[in-house]
């Protein structure tokens, strides 16, 4: 990944990074060859940089965490959730704008 500010969370990580968070979190389930994953990543990426350290943008690579994405019952992918004190608040399948996006992660500010 091109962005150092977008986290790669697996299994063993997930939890402390989520609970810990202050801010919002917006999780990607995404797969290496999954076309729409791939258009969706610069997206997160320039918004994970715009953004700061208002919001928390991190990746779940599904093949690689089958064990997350069944918890969270990811069925398409690309799916993204968007968490705020550790709870799912919206979940959302398919690549979405950057200003789409945004607006979501405004609205749980």
């Amino acid at each position: 990944m091109a962005s150092e500010a977008v986290l790669n969370l697996n299994e063993s990580n997930f939890q402390s990074e989520i609970s810990s968070s202050t801010v919002p979190v917006i999780v990607d389930f995404w797969a290496e060859w999954c076309g729409p994953c791939r258009m969706l990543t610069p997206i997160l990426e320039q918004l994970a940089d715009e953004k700061g350290s208002a919001v928390k943008v991190a990746k779940v690579n599904v093949d690689e965490n089958p064990n997350l994405a069944a918890q969270f019952g990811v069925r398409s992918i690309p799916m993204l959730l968007f968490i705020k004190n550790g709870e799912v608040k919206e979940t959302v399948v398919g690549v979405q704008s950057k200003d789409a996006l945004a607006r979501k992660v405004d609205a749980l500010a």
